[in-house]
């Protein structure tokens, strides 16, 4: 195969991975190709956690017909085939027993249990094996997988509404609508997309927020509540025990139906505090829904990864201050509707 047609499946192998995005974590999205002669005989994708890899998935689609074709293809992966027993067996141990004699991969895996022993296995077994093959794009794929194990905390986004002023909240706060319906349909999409979604003990009181992703299809966050006095009462809508909620509080830890305490000691800073728990917990992405304290001690400790601000039309004369990102680099700006949303990454 040319270096086109390489980039060619491999990009065929992200879209795959793509497909995965909100269910396959904490494991990465992976993505994988099976091809003979320039025509793919078989694909896959890591639907769930805990369920079949990419490549298991792949073999398994080749149809009857073609099966006597394998020992002749090339499987293209985007991210190293695991070497590791973990929820499924190891994936290069399939690639060997299949007699696939050649592999390209988008990425090496960093994660420790892989690092480089799925290729190595690969390798002893004769198969030839090609990386890096659009690897920029698979390593940014799945940032939030590489940011928690390289860095042993989970992805950080930030999302905040202001209106064009720069206010995300009324001084009294009173709730007030700064976004339009669809940009609110987005944000359910966004929350479908990351592992869990994270408020302060202000947003938790003044709104009563669900947290669901209900204007989306898909999983549901874990619903992540600082609340130092465990202030949050019974009744309200975090309390309900329909999703999995966590209080960060100093009251004592425990945990009642779907609903867990996590102490937290709030004499010490939190923020390190909660970022420790959360990869112990295998939390590999979180997105911080405000208020304004939260977002802005976030952003005050570097904390972050990403941002998306949504720029409503309706104005406030006058209100709680939406942060300033600082080292911000904005990537992308769209309009919805009239509402103007940035994506911003730290640089």
């Amino acid at each position: 195969m040319n270096h086109q047609q390489n980039e060619l499946f491999m990009q065929r192998c992200l879209q795959l991975a793509q497909l995965g995005a909100g269910h396959a974590a904490p494991n990465p999205m992976v993505g994988a190709v099976l091809v003979h002669q320039g025509r793919i005989i078989g694909e896959g994708y890591h639907r769930q956690y805990g369920q079949a890899h990419a490549e298991v998935e792949c073999v398994r689609s080749v149809a009857e017909e073609d099966r006597p074709l394998i020992t002749r293809a090339t499987m293209y992966v985007s991210l190293e085939p695991c070497a590791h027993y973990g929820k499924t067996p190891p994936c290069a141990d399939l690639i060997v027993a299949q007699g696939i004699p050649e592999v390209i991969i988008g990425c090496t895996d960093t994660f420790s249990e892989v690092s480089g022993k799925g290729i190595e296995k690969l390798q002893k077994a004769g198969i030839k094996v090609t990386t890096g093959v659009l690897e920029r794009a698979c390593r940014e794929l799945n940032r939030r997988f590489f940011t928690y194990h390289e860095k042993k905390r989970p992805y950080i986004v930030l999302k905040w509404a202001q209106c064009p002023a720069g206010f995300m909240a009324t001084l009294s706060g009173e709730p007030v609508r700064l976004s339009n319906e669809y940009s609110d349909r987005l944000v359910h999409r966004w929350r479908s997309e990351e592992m869990a979604i994270m408020v302060g003990t202000n947003t938790a009181l003044t709104d009563d927020p669900r947290l669901t992703n209900r204007l989306w299809t898909g999983k549901d966050p874990i619903r992540l509540v600082i609340d130092r006095e465990l202030k949050t009462p019974a009744h309200y809508r975090l309390r309900d025990g329909s999703v999995p909620t966590w209080f960060f509080t100093e009251k004592a830890a425990g945990s009642e139906g779907l609903t867990e305490t996590i102490y937290t000691d709030f004499r010490q800073p939190i923020l390190p505090q909660l970022m420790e728990r959360l990869h112990e917990k295998k939390v590999i992405s979180v997105l911080v829904e405000g208020g304004a304290y939260l977002l802005q001690r976030f952003v005050e400790a570097g904390l972050w990864d990403e941002a998306r601000v949504i720029n409503g039309s309706n104005m406030l004369p006058d209100g709680v201050k939406a942060p300033v990102l600082p080292r911000a680099l904005l990537m992308e700006e769209t309009t919805l509707e009239g509402d103007r949303i940035l994506y911003y990454r730290k640089t």
